[in-house]
């Protein structure tokens, strides 16, 4: 087999075995969603509840999703919410962003902050 074909077979066949992979994180990520934040946020774009929507969180600057008041602390922050920085809010929110309106103690666990992150990125 030509090296370029084998090459593509072998990408194409990596794409494949992630994908359930990224599934179960997702599938997961809902499960940690419904758990811990569902009672203050929604995946519902434009449709804010006690904590504004996290539709299109990750790449969004933190402080702007429409209609939410958010605390000055998140206003000010001049965060943008990559896989990075939510890894980092969701371990212990009131430390990344002292002063946030946020009372959610945080996700200790990696595989959970990953897992939810995957989800909220399968929200734009």
């Amino acid at each position: 087999m030509p090296p370029l074909r084998r090459l593509a077979l072998c990408a194409l066949a990596a794409t494949f075995a992630l994908a359930p992979a990224a599934g179960r994180a997702q599938d997961e990520g809902e499960t940690i969603f419904k758990r811990n934040c569902f009672v203050c946020h929604t995946v519902e774009p434009g449709k804010n509840k006690i904590g504004p929507s996290l539709a299109g969180v990750v790449g969004r600057p933190a402080g702007t999703a429409p209609g939410f008041s958010y605390s000055e602390a998140n206003k000010n922050s001049h965060v943008t919410w990559t896989e990075s920085t939510l890894d980092t809010y969701l371990t212990d929110p009131r430390k990344f962003i002292p002063g946030t309106k946020m009372v959610f103690a945080g996700l200790k666990k990696p595989e959970e902050r990953q897992a939810l992150i995957a989800y909220l990125k399968a929200h734009p």
